[in-house]
């Protein structure tokens, strides 16, 4: 389904590598979204490390990257803003308990239930995302962008670019990185290329001199081991009238944009994750992440991509991404900073281009007229929204293009066999299609014998039993009998209880099966 290939193999080796470089990525990825949701880069680093290193050992997708995502941010600031931080430390605790919940009722499994063009489509739009949250490293911060005064002011492609020998130094940077990542593996494949477009990225600025932004010009990472820490909030009625409904929404988002993550590494990797264990598991580590002051977090598409794609397969991978995020906050902060914001960049470009699925523009024009629509209508509800209404919009889309297909696929064809009006229902027969349906029988013209024969149809909900009521009372109303045939167990037995809406009798109904 993706271009992305990887081997089965597991390797220590790889997964720690691999954990290594994830670790450089997630540190300015965990600071950035910290400032969107509105708080302290270190409330982001925390939740790296905790939702990484918790559903790295009891998640249900080994190799899969958690942490703290920008679709989580973009709902907590509104929280921060109106009650602050506190509040969002007992929402996110309140968010891993609806998550362990879903996980103990085992909700995962509906996953099954999203489209593959929903799929294609939050792929993409998530590929869009990343790609967009990386603009704002090319501008000065706290400056007004070139969209001023327009009705996109504000928004993340309204930067205010850095002037142009900067602007170009960042540019070469980042196409060195992207270069490094792609001819490598050509060459040898021992060491992530990533790591080692980072690490070469790093000494070059260092011994060259050159004049770019780093990690610590972003946000000073330093900080110490977190501590237990219950959320300073009163107990009380008022207080869970303020964060359950972020609660719902955040574990929403979060085991939606994991649940399709986990699936998208399942396809690319050739192997099964557990939908139940990774809603217990970001649970978890979501209630531990709100008693040590971090902002919660979920899988990250865009780490697992390149821990994917530099060899990590097993939990070590994960646990090894972790430890290093918190070696970093706690000892090697001032190494750390010293990191060009370019060769990061440049690896989250990589990301994106691996992560979009270009064979999309081939297929639109050969997929259903339907499927097209819905796999653009989630990739822009996405980008301009949030992932859980693009997927919940997709799979609406889906359901009612479904419905709408099918509903015009009931047809009825006729036989006089003496002096009996025989039947044929095709197709199955719902909500959708009962118009139609009815519209195809005649009880003022037709004899005073009819049979109606299901034998290559199926009788589906509560509609189809009013349909089949209504034309029953048509036919009684014009004293004329008709029997119903062939009737599968399951309609008999949906007929059978609704009793109280249909009669069932030898006058009006007859089950030959």
């Amino acid at each position: 389904m993706f271009d992305l290939k990887a081997a089965k193999t597991q390797s220590f080796k790889n997964d720690l590598l691999s954990g290594l470089t994830v670790a450089l990525a997630l540190v300015p990825e965990a600071v950035a979204f910290a400032f969107v949701a509105g708080v302290e880069p270190l409330v982001g680093l925390y939740a790296a490390f905790f939702v990484c290193l918790i559903t790295a050992i009891f998640g249900g997708r080994p190799g899969m990257i958690s942490g703290a995502t920008g679709a989580l941010a973009v709902v907590m600031v509104a929280l921060v803003k109106a009650h602050g931080v506190e509040y969002l430390f007992a929402a996110v605790v309140l968010m891993g308990l609806i998550q362990l919940l879903a996980g103990a009722l085992k909700l995962g499994r509906f996953i099954r239930l999203v489209p593959h063009p929903v799929m294609l489509g939050f792929v993409n739009g998530l590929a869009i995302v990343i790609f967009l949250a990386q603009l704002g490293q090319f501008g000065v911060q706290g400056e007004a962008g070139w969209l001023a005064g327009t009705s996109l002011e504000g928004s993340v492609i309204d930067v205010a670019w850095l002037e142009s020998s900067a602007l170009y130094t960042m540019l070469g940077l980042v196409a060195v990185t992207m270069a490094i990542i792609h001819f490598l593996p050509k060459l040898t494949k021992a060491v992530p290329s990533s790591l080692v477009a980072i690490v070469t990225i790093a000494l070059a600025v260092g011994f060259m001199g050159i004049e770019t932004r780093t990690v610590g010009d972003v946000a000073s990472i330093a900080g110490g081991l977190p501590s237990f820490h219950i959320p300073q909030v009163p107990l009380n009625w008022e207080t869970l009238q303020i964060i359950l409904p972020y609660s719902i929404v955040l574990a929403a988002i979060g085991l939606i944009e994991s649940l399709l993550t986990l699936t998208l590494v399942d396809e690319i990797t050739q192997t099964k994750g557990s939908t139940r264990r990774e809603c217990l598991g970001q649970g978890t580590a979501n209630v531990v992440t709100g008693f040590f002051g971090g902002m919660g977090g979920c899988a990250m598409i865009g780490q697992s991509m390149i821990n994917v794609n530099s060899g990590g397969r097993g939990r070590l991978s994960g646990i090894t991404a972790a430890l290093a995020l918190l070696a970093f906050i706690v000892w090697l902060a001032p190494l750390i900073e010293q990191i060009p914001v370019a060769a990061l960049v440049g690896v989250m470009f990589i990301v994106v281009i691996g992560t979009f699925e270009w064979s999309s523009f081939r297929i639109l024009s050969k997929i259903p007229r339907g499927d097209a629509f819905v796999l653009v209508l989630v990739s822009s509800v996405t980008v301009f929204t949030d992932l859980a209404i693009a997927v919940a919009c997709g799979v609406i889309a889906s359901a009612l293009i479904f419905a709408w297909e099918h509903a015009k696929h009931v047809r009825v064809t006729r036989e006089m066999q003496g002096e009996l009006l025989h039947y044929e229902v095709y197709g199955p027969l719902f909500f959708g299609s009962v118009q139609s349906f009815l519209e195809q029988f005649d009880a003022i013209k037709d004899p005073a014998r009819v049979e109606i024969d299901f034998h290559h149809s199926l009788v589906c909900d509560h509609s189809a039993l009013e349909a089949i009521d209504t034309l029953a009372s048509r036919y009684e109303a014009q004293g004329k009998e008709i029997a119903l045939r062939n009737l599968s167990q399951h309609c008999q037995k949906v007929l059978a209880k609704a009793g109280h809406r249909v009669e069932v009798d030898s006058a009006r109904l007859e089950f030959s099966r």
